[in-house]
């Protein structure tokens, strides 16, 4: 089973929404530039599914993205420490959500050198 995902900030970092889904990811607000609404939706259903890849992920992102690194490169590390879950990418490819994770602290330290 694999988790679709949908890559929408410019840091490139994976944000992730389950296929027909309702929107419980924060991907629309994302979608439409709501950085805030998404982080507050997105830490809401962490609080009923902590562990959830997709939601670490993009709330990671978002984190990163508001310069909130260290709240970021936990959550990433925190989906490193969990069992691997396959993400479907936009491209096509499929990813592991570690793989994302590792993305997504490599931009955060890329960003960190600059």
């Amino acid at each position: 089973m694999t988790i679709r995902t949908m890559t929408i900030l410019a840091c490139g970092a994976a944000l992730a929404t389950p296929a027909l889904a309702q929107d419980r990811t924060g991907y629309q607000a994302i979608a439409a530039g709501d950085y805030a609404s998404a982080a507050k939706q997105i830490e809401a259903e962490r609080r009923i599914f902590p562990d959830r890849p997709e939601l670490m992920l993009n709330l990671a992102a978002l984190y990163g993205r508001a310069g909130r690194t260290g709240e970021a490169r936990a959550l990433y590390g925190a989906v490193m420490e969990r069992p691997k879950v396959a993400m479907d990418m936009p491209d096509g490819t499929v990813l592991s959500s570690h793989d994302v994770a590792a993305r997504g602290l490599a931009k955060l330290t890329a960003l960190a050198v600059r």
